[in-house]
């Protein structure tokens, strides 16, 4: 257990990512090394000539926080140490800007942790839509009006794309359930190299008040809007399951980013939803 970030940062009041770097921190081995992607994160913890970081800790661009922890990782194997590597970068660093270097860190199987604090746009930017933005949502970049619903597409399935590297561990988590997710980094520092996505609410991009960030993420997952799930040595299993799912609406209504949804709208996705669960339980099954 360590302590990541000291108090002081500017973090937005309710931020997700600040909850998620909490129980991170409660999970994490004492000896760690930390690389951080330009995000959210990194902004509002290193705010020139000042830092928020409790442990060694290096920014990067946007686009090669994997890289960077490759020579981290490479650098503690030819010294000799015994320090554990983790890379942090939002969605826009993840699933868009950083996906080909977290791809060749995977392939050439560097031991690292990596996790994603995904809050669903380029928040630190201005809001604008990213591979992990769910069909429907307003951004800055998907603005609804008469020819258009909001963000146009669905979202990417990162996990699987990072699955078919075929690495030990992959696991989505939410900061509405801690003890699922301190377990899943404690396994993730375990079983390198790894990946973590985690959903991380935020008030500002998402138009919800600073005190439901964790209502919120629980309804994501009791609507089947995140679905918390592990791919542990290549096998699929739900972490969390949800007997009686609520209506995806009931996620839906608690934020400004989908009031413009129309009921056949709402409808599509709901039918999505049921689609995507009936195919997790169908991998699921397979042994």
């Amino acid at each position: 257990m360590t302590q990541l970030l000291e108090s002081g940062h500017a973090l937005c009041a309710g931020c997700g990512i600040g909850i998620a770097m909490n129980l991170i921190g409660k999970a994490s081995p004492e000896k760690v090394i930390v690389t951080t992607a330009t995000s959210c994160l990194e902004v509002t913890t290193s705010v020139y000539p000042l830092t928020a970081w409790k442990v060694p800790w290096i920014h990067t661009a946007f686009e090669c926080v994997s890289a960077v922890a490759s020579g981290i990782e490479a650098a503690v194997n030819k010294l000799g140490k015994d320090w554990k590597v983790l890379a942090i970068a939002g969605d826009g660093g993840t699933f868009d800007i950083g996906l080909q270097a977290l791809s060749g860190m995977l392939e050439r199987g560097h031991k690292v942790t990596q996790v994603c604090v995904n809050n669903e746009a380029y928040m630190n930017t201005g809001i604008q839509r990213s591979g992990a933005t769910p069909y429907g949502a307003w951004t800055t970049t998907s603005p609804p009006g008469k020819l258009t619903i909001g963000k146009e597409q669905q979202k990417k399935s990162i996990e699987e794309i990072v699955a078919a590297h075929r690495i030990p561990y992959v696991a989505t988590a939410s900061v509405a359930y801690p003890a699922d997710l301190m377990a899943k980094v404690k396994k993730a520092f375990e079983k390198q190299p790894s990946f973590i996505n985690i959903h991380c609410p935020c008030s500002t991009g998402w138009k919800f008040g600073v005190s439901k960030t964790v209502e919120v993420g629980k309804q994501a997952v009791e609507t089947g809007m995140w679905v918390l799930y592990e791919i542990e040595d290549g096998q699929f299993r739900v972490t969390k399951r949800i007997s009686q799912r609520n209506p995806v609406e009931e996620y839906l209504k608690l934020q400004g980013r989908f009031k413009h949804l129309t009921e056949s709208e709402i409808a599509k996705i709901q039918k999505h939803i049921d689609a995507e669960w009936e195919r997790l339980e169908k991998l699921e099954s397979l042994k």
